[in-house]
């Protein structure tokens, strides 16, 4: 399907290129999301005749993102989860998982906004890039843990999938080393028979 861009859309081109594109994305992401028209002679027109508002309001939403990016840009944010000794989440961190937690820190980022290629599915510090315009993103740090104690433990470097961190136990000093040298203890040994055999008459 041939289409106008409205707003530039990544690896396709910019605002009033006409592309051809498969039917599916242009009918169920471009076209009802407003972010291009069908190319003919009377969406041309209108194109034309409108070209200047369609611009505007593509700086302003331009500026807008950014300003929120600036916010963004580097954060962390910290996540608390349930998780197994190996550090697996019972479950996962999802692209709506994110948004709402942005969402109520104050930032109006939406799903569609996280670019996140697959659910976070274990602790640790995980680098997501959220994409505010198709002329602006920034990443953020989600720092997944079982608690803020352990959030801020991994943020300055800990490993949290340990014995050591998980219960405080020191694995090297648990792991019992064999000396050759020492001395070895028995049982002092078991009476004859005879005697026991005496003892029991």
């Amino acid at each position: 399907m041939q289409v106008i861009l409205l707003e530039r859309i990544a690896k396709l081109g910019q605002i009033g290129d006409e592309v051809a594109v498969k039917d599916g994305f242009a009918r169920n992401y471009l076209l009802p999301t407003g972010r291009a028209l069908r190319a003919n002679a009377a969406n041309r027109a209108r194109f034309e005749a409108e070209r200047g508002q369609i611009e505007a309001r593509n700086a302003e939403r331009k500026s807008a993102a950014e300003q929120i990016a600036e916010s963004l840009n580097g954060k962390t944010i910290i996540v608390v989860r349930s998780a197994g000794e190996t550090g697996q989440l019972y479950g996962s961190v999802s692209t709506r998982d994110i948004s709402e937690i942005l969402i109520a820190e104050g930032f109006q980022v939406t799903r569609n906004q996280v670019d996140l290629k697959n659910p976070i599915k274990a602790i640790g510090l995980h680098e997501v890039e959220i994409v505010l315009h198709p002329e602006v993103e920034t990443k953020i740090t989600l720092n997944v843990a079982r608690s803020s104690d352990e959030a801020e433990r991994q943020a300055s470097g800990e490993d949290l999938t340990s014995a050591e961190a998980i219960y405080g136990v020191d694995e090297d000093a648990q792991l019992q080393t064999f000396d050759p040298d020492a001395e070895e203890v028995f049982d002092a040994p078991a009476e004859d028979a005879d005697t026991e055999e005496e003892s029991a008459s």
